[in-house]
């Protein structure tokens, strides 16, 4: 038996930390903290969110892809990391190739939520008439230059013919605080991180950017429903390994995901997010976050969406 298998059939022999990109409190949080928790339970030891938040998530993504390839370090991106290379062009990493994927951890839609005290409308058709009638009054927050909610932004003012002002955080947490505080309008965010706020009433969600209503909120209409049937994003979440990780490493991690995502805990989870159940693992996974850096880099072009 090899040395590396011998250390595959002993992972995990101590903490493995995951890096996540962004402050805590955001949809990427939101899936990584229970989904470490049923890890640490399942192995006996413990998988440690490390948030490292900034530049749209590429500063913890530089980290994670300069951190010793030994099973001990995980990244857990989304993706915004696709979009990344079309607005930083200088970035010291790529996803493709200084990274091993592992696998898809969930996918979300979009959805257009607002602060229902500062923007009253009772549906997407009358932000619309809003936003119409009064050009650059309303402000979205974003998690930050280059994320899928920055972006999901300016693809609805391409679509729909209209101007919102953008206003870039450090994270999908901050921006979401500053949502129901009222010091921005209305935010394009993923499901998951919005879930708790939508239900609590402190956030109105007018519509989800979907072709179907998402897992655990039926009452919400989907894009097309609303009056704007192009409109499809979603935010999806992905785990990657340092290049040079062990593939027999790698493929124990894969196995502890698909034992995790087996459990009527996170299934629960999952689907009070609003997302779905995901099976796309290794180089499949690698496949799809290409094309999405394929797609998201026309949409940018397109859009002329520029870090602010």
């Amino acid at each position: 038996m090899t040395g590396t298998a011998l250390a595959a059939d002993a992972w995990p022999a101590k903490p493995v930390t995951i890096i996540v990109p962004f402050p805590a409190g955001g949809g990427t949080d939101a899936f990584a903290r229970p989904l470490s928790a049923v890890l640490s339970h399942n192995t006996g030891k413990q998988f440690l969110i490390d948030n490292k938040g900034g530049a749209g998530g590429t500063v913890g993504a530089s980290i994670a892809a300069h951190a010793a390839a030994d099973g001990y370090t995980f990244f857990m991106g989304a993706v915004h990391h696709a979009i990344a290379p079309a607005m930083y062009p200088k970035l010291d990493y790529k996803l493709d190739t200084d990274f091993v994927p592992v696998g898809l951890i969930s996918s979300v839609p979009q959805v257009i939520v607002v602060n229902p005290q500062k923007v009253p409308v009772k549906d997407l058709a009358g932000l619309l008439d809003y936003v119409r009638k009064n050009p650059g009054k309303l402000n979205y927050g974003s998690a930050g230059n280059g994320t899928s909610h920055h972006l999901a932004g300016e693809l609805f003012k391409l679509q729909t013919k209209t101007f919102i002002t953008h206003i870039p955080y450090r994270g999908a947490g901050p921006a979401l605080q500053d949502l129901m505080a009222g010091q921005v309008d209305l935010m394009f965010d993923g499901l998951a991180s919005s879930a708790t706020h939508i239900k609590s009433g402190r956030i109105k969600a007018l519509a989800v950017a979907s072709d179907k209503r998402a897992p655990g909120f039926p009452d919400v209409p989907t894009s097309i429903e609303a009056g704007v049937p192009s409109y499809q994003v979603a935010t999806w979440y992905g785990l990657w390994a340092p290049k040079g990780t062990p593939k027999e490493i790698v493929a124990a991690m894969q196995a502890e995901l698909k034992k995790a995502f087996a459990s009527d805990e996170l299934k629960g989870i999952w689907n009070g997010l609003g997302a779905n159940m995901p099976n796309l693992w290794g180089d499949d996974f690698g496949k799809f976050a290409a094309s999405e850096t394929k797609r998201w880099g026309e949409v940018v072009k397109a859009s002329g969406a520029k870090l602010d």
